[in-house]
């Protein structure tokens, strides 16, 4: 394990800086004079890879053809040869996973990708950063994040990867210190908490720094729902490591377990509000439906109460059960009105109940979906030289949600600085499939549950 990291924060990283002041711009930083193009001189072409061909993946890469620039995909790698040819089948038809962009219409030159560009296997990641790719999709499990960002800011590749950027403390620091060389190759980096390029959302939290609620004293985030849209597979002859890699997303090593994988979303938005990560956390959890043995080592549902320096609480919500009452949104409580933040829409009211200001019931004609914009954003900044770089409050936001998992499994009080200082590493740098996997499966071929109370977790 190379974790190449310390326990404090990188000198370039100031909580409330990066919160609160890129942020509230987008994530789009302004053009700088030291910016250089990372192209050759006249072109004007942005070869993407992909790693991880999964339906995020696949949207990604549908999303980077799709931003009107000569973009095109050349490369693709994946741990499973079947995850990558259906990947690149459905590419080939113009779908994108769930986001169905350009449906039907194919992609024409811009997917572009034969099979000498094809790459499978742990260590696939490798061989594709070899070719000469301008920009990498990171899409697989976030428990291989970190070693895949390191790699690709060693290659000098411009990067976009999906949130969770890790799954406990230490990929956190792995991330923060790969930044660092990052920002000084000047390389390019999104990360996918796309909120951050949704309109309605930029407007609301504007007006929520801007003091139109009054100052925020708590708020109120949940990720209620069913199951995920995953399935479990079954063991077959695959070894300890190659079944845990293919149901990544119900171990903690591999997804942080849903708290970090998809509540993510609505943690980073309270920060955002807040410009800062909170102090502590306290919670419980545990798995009431999801029970079998094939749904790995994580929780079905999770309950945190944050605390940010301040003060203000964030009482945190997520729950993966069929059947059950589902809300995804943030509420925003300020000493002058309230905030309602969803994807739908968002709505501030005053103390009277009046409305202070709400988004359209209907989409403007020219909406852009915030998964799209990201998009196109991080392909501009690549062509015009601009910085960019969105790395930093998406580990914070990670750290976040890796804090609420440490409170939830044990029961405990967690302080955020001794979280983030911990040095108990879940994750594997593993590239072979006969690798033991992190964690191990007891005799009856189930694994250790987390257990509040008992549970260590520093």
């Amino acid at each position: 394990m190379n974790d190449a990291s310390s326990s404090k924060l990188p000198s370039v990283l100031n909580r409330r800086a990066c919160l609160k002041s890129s942020l509230t711009v987008g994530s789009v930083l302004v053009p700088s004079a030291l910016a250089s193009k990372a192209f050759a001189a006249g072109s004007d072409e942005v070869k993407v890879g992909l790693i991880g061909c999964g339906g995020r993946g696949s949207g990604a890469a549908a999303q980077a053809m799709s931003t009107g620039k000569n973009v095109k995909l050349y490369a693709m790698a994946d741990a499973f040869a079947d995850r990558l040819n259906l990947s690149l089948s459905s590419l080939s038809r113009g779908r994108a996973g769930t986001s169905k962009v350009e449906k039907g219409k194919g992609f024409g030159a811009a997917l572009d990708v034969p099979a000498d560009r094809q790459f499978v296997g742990l260590d696939s990641f490798r061989r594709m950063m070899d070719t000469d790719i301008d920009l990498v999709i990171l899409t697989g499990p976030p428990g291989y994040r970190p070693l895949h960002f390191e790699r690709a800011v060693e290659a000098g590749k411009h990067v976009f990867m999906e949130k969770p950027l890790a799954s406990d403390a230490s990929g956190v620091r792995r991330i923060l210190a790969a930044n660092e060389k990052a920002r000084q190759k000047n390389l390019k980096v999104g990360v996918g908490l796309q909120r951050h390029h949704q309109a309605s959302y930029q407007e609301a939290i504007r007006r929520i720094h801007d003091g139109e609620i009054g100052r925020v004293v708590s708020m109120k985030c949940y990720w209620n729902g069913g199951p995920p849209a995953k399935t479990a597979i079954p063991r077959d002859e695959m070894t300890e490591l190659e079944y845990q890699v293919r149901n990544w997303y119900f171990f903690d090593w591999l997804s942080g377990d849903h708290i970090c994988e998809q509540h993510i979303h609505n943690l980073d938005i309270c920060n955002w509000v807040k410009g800062d990560h909170p102090v502590t956390a306290e919670g419980m959890g545990g798995r009431q439906v999801r029970t079998d043995k094939r749904f790995g080592n994580i929780f079905d549902h999770h309950a945190v109460i944050y605390r940010y320096n301040d003060g203000t609480e964030m009482h945190s919500y997520c729950r993966q059960m069929p059947g059950c009452q589902n809300l995804v949104a943030e509420h925003i409580d300020g000493t002058e009105g309230t905030a309602e933040l969803g994807t739908g829409r968002c709505s501030l009211t005053n103390l009277n109940g009046e409305t202070i200001w709400e988004t359209p019931r209907r989409r403007p004609k020219d909406y852009i979906s915030p998964y799209q914009v990201e998009w196109n954003a991080i392909v501009d900044a690549m062509l015009d030289g601009i910085e960019y770089n969105e790395a930093e409050y998406g580990a914070l936001s990670t750290m976040t949600a890796v804090l609420g998992r440490m409170a939830t499994y044990s029961g405990q009080v967690i302080p955020w600085e001794e979280a983030f200082a911990s040095q108990k590493v879940l994750t594997t740098d593993a590239e072979s499939w006969d690798a033991p996997a992190p964690i191990q499966p007891l005799s009856d071929g189930s694994y250790r549950i987390p257990i509040p109370g008992v549970t260590k977790v520093l």
